[in-house]
């Protein structure tokens, strides 16, 4: 099979590899292409790679990325509308409306919800038009199901092809969503509504991914006491809590975005070291002696997210929210350790910051389970198996790991 992946950076992310690679936004598509995979930002080329080894063919675009789709074009010869070397990246969502979203109170954010990010332009969809047709899948797999929309997938469906969207962030404000064959989703009731709502759907984990050890070269010093990398916005109300009350406990170390939104008298503009992507995620992860993690409100009560598997593969010790699912990835208590309660949060920090040798070998157990068995070449098997001609919808009853 050959099976197209679509996804969409961070703006942010985007600037800063561009920033840092001086020359890279006139380099030739191939080139871009491997400074956007070695960054190891988001899933990189893990998906593809993986089903490669499978034996399919797989690629990645980064639709909303302007110079990698502009070299394209070029090379392609697709008329389209080339960006300068210095342009700005066109925003996910303007900045006055991110601002809006980052300082309203609460009685606002129903209108700051309203305010929806922009899908692909008229270019992003020429371009991407022209690569499905040039590559001719047959599966396209979507992960970013908000900005590449229902209507561009139904006119590119074309005979035979079936497209599949990965899904388990806030659902996108179109909620027709009859271009897709199949939705996957890390969340067990996100799997549950589509099906209550007459789509297809199957639970499939997102993973860890052994080769960015590889990349990365010899591990630092864990110099880390206690950290926490990732998002601090309006979906993460109860995260935020979580994380100003240890700061006000133990040396809390913060990375991420959303910091901009908090009220200055947050303990956690103190703790705040900036943000970080990729690379430097994995290397602040192999830092810190226990990394903190908190699901999105909207995951309720089941684990499912990408922290679990880079925290763990990276060798820190994970103290994860305790969900009724988590058993099923990591076992509570010898590959990751678990809190309930902020209390409780606070006390094992301490319990495991004074027992190192207690620290150290759950930290190697979820290392070693996340690199054996939580990894990618597993999941695009689990993967391909779902999207296999002749598979079945199978009633969602959990699936162990």
């Amino acid at each position: 099979m050959r099976i197209l992946i679509l996804n969409a950076d961070y703006p942010d992310f985007l600037r800063a590899l561009y920033r840092q690679t001086p020359g890279l936004a006139e380099s030739p598509y191939t080139r871009q292409m491997e400074a956007r995979n070695a960054s190891l930002f988001g899933v990189a080329d893990f998906y593809s790679r993986n089903l490669r080894a499978h034996g399919h063919e797989a690629l990645e675009i980064h639709v909303n990325n302007p110079w990698l789709q502009a070299a394209w074009a070029r090379e392609h010869g697709v008329s389209a509308p080339l960006p300068a070397a210095s342009s700005a990246l066109p925003q996910r969502q303007s900045q006055w409306k991110a601002r809006l979203i980052a300082i309203t109170k609460s009685t606002l954010r129903p209108l700051a919800r309203r305010l929806r990010v922009r899908g692909l332009t008229l270019v992003e969809q020429r371009i991407l038009a022209a690569q499905i047709e040039d590559f001719q899948p047959h599966i396209v797999l979507n992960h970013d199901m908000a900005y590449v929309d229902n209507t561009f997938l139904r006119s590119v469906r074309g005979s035979g092809r079936k497209i599949v969207g990965q899904l388990a962030a806030p659902l996108p404000a179109d909620r027709n969503l009859d271009a897709y064959d199949l939705i996957i989703s890390s969340l067990p009731n996100f799997v549950e509504w589509f099906r209550a709502h007459g789509l297809r759907a199957e639970y499939n984990k997102l993973a860890f991914e052994p080769r960015a050890l590889q990349e990365l070269g010899p591990a630092p010093e864990r110099d880390i006491d206690v950290s926490f990398v990732g998002s601090l916005s309006h979906e993460h109300t109860s995260r935020i809590a979580l994380l100003e009350y240890v700061a006000r406990h133990v040396p809390l170390k913060v990375w991420g975005s959303g910091i901009q939104g908090l009220p200055a008298s947050s303990p956690l503009h103190a703790c705040y070291q900036g943000e970080a992507w990729g690379r430097e995620m994995y290397n602040i992860l192999r830092r810190s002696r226990i990394t903190l993690n908190h699901h999105i409100d909207l995951a309720e009560g089941w684990a499912n997210n990408m922290r679990l598997y880079e925290a763990t593969g990276m060798g820190a010790m994970l103290l994860t929210d305790r969900k009724k699912n988590l058993h099923e990835i990591f076992a509570p208590g010898r590959h990751v350790a678990v809190y309930g309660s902020l209390e409780e949060c606070v006390r094992e920090i301490a319990r495991y910051l004074a027992d190192e040798p207690a620290r150290a070998a759950i930290a190697a157990a979820g290392q070693k389970h996340a690199i054996e068995v939580q990894n990618y070449y597993n999941r695009m098997g689990e993967f391909l198996e779902i999207v296999s001609p002749g598979s079945v919808t199978r009633a969602f009853v959990g699936t162990s790991g």
